[in-house]
């Protein structure tokens, strides 16, 4: 036993609007792979720009790079992250702000990615940028228009981001890319730029487990019960 332990874990409240837009996402998961409407899953993080004051030594053999304790701040970036789950290919880009514009750029990126697409299937979290509005915010009412046409949102409920896949990619790019020192947008653009490519190269999907009977069974006694 390890009492000093703990794990957390959130589903929010769980109420029918809970239950519709978990079982709209976990529907989407089920869909066969369709080029022309592709699922995208999509979110976005800060990232602290943190410098070395004092350059590091690098690492020889049998002896680990060495770095000062003392570093500076560099402000705050924004990662956003796009993730199509059935075939393992993600987009990212590293921007100065979180805004609606931001949000309007990057999805426009995404956009860009699938020209043959009738329509693009986005999963997200209930961020209050996550809206339509940010097209017409950001672009003239043509474009805007059309995006709204192309991109088919879908939220995850509230206090359940787990259910969206890119969480699963966020956390490794974390692991694999964002634990050390990166001090300029320009580096870390580059690094996870990096860590992208790879990935796709290799074409790591996410094998999704939680179905839609899985989700029916568990939350089972917040249903509604029609022999009631």
């Amino acid at each position: 036993m390890k009492p000093h332990l703990k794990k957390q874990w959130s589903i929010g409240q769980i109420t029918p609007e809970f239950l519709w837009e978990m079982e709209t996402i976990l529907h989407l998961y089920q869909l066969p792979y369709d080029p022309m409407y592709p699922v995208v899953c999509i979110d976005e993080r800060p990232c602290q720009l943190i410098d070395d004051i004092i350059a590091p030594i690098p690492m020889k053999l049998n002896t680990p790079k060495r770095q000062d304790h003392h570093y500076k701040r560099n402000g705050v970036a924004s990662l956003f992250i796009a993730f199509e789950p059935l075939t393992g290919q993600r987009i990212v880009e590293v921007r100065y702000r979180r805004t609606k514009v931001d949000y309007a750029h990057f999805l426009n990126k995404v956009a860009q990615h699938y020209p043959n697409a009738t329509q693009i299937r986005l999963v997200q979290d209930n961020l209050n940028t996550h809206t339509p509005s940010a097209f017409y915010q950001t672009f003239d009412a043509s474009k805007a228009f059309e995006l709204t046409r192309l991109l088919d949102m879908c939220y995850t409920p509230k206090s359940a981001s787990w259910l969206n896949t890119v969480e699963i990619e966020l956390s490794v790019l974390s692991r694999q890319c964002l634990s050390r020192r990166i001090g300029q947008v320009s580096e870390l653009q580059r690094q996870v730029n990096a860590w992208a490519e790879a990935r796709n190269r290799k074409k790591v999907r996410v094998n999704w487990q939680f179905t839609l009977n899985h989700a029916r069974h568990k939350f089972k006694r917040f249903y509604h019960n029609s022999h009631a």
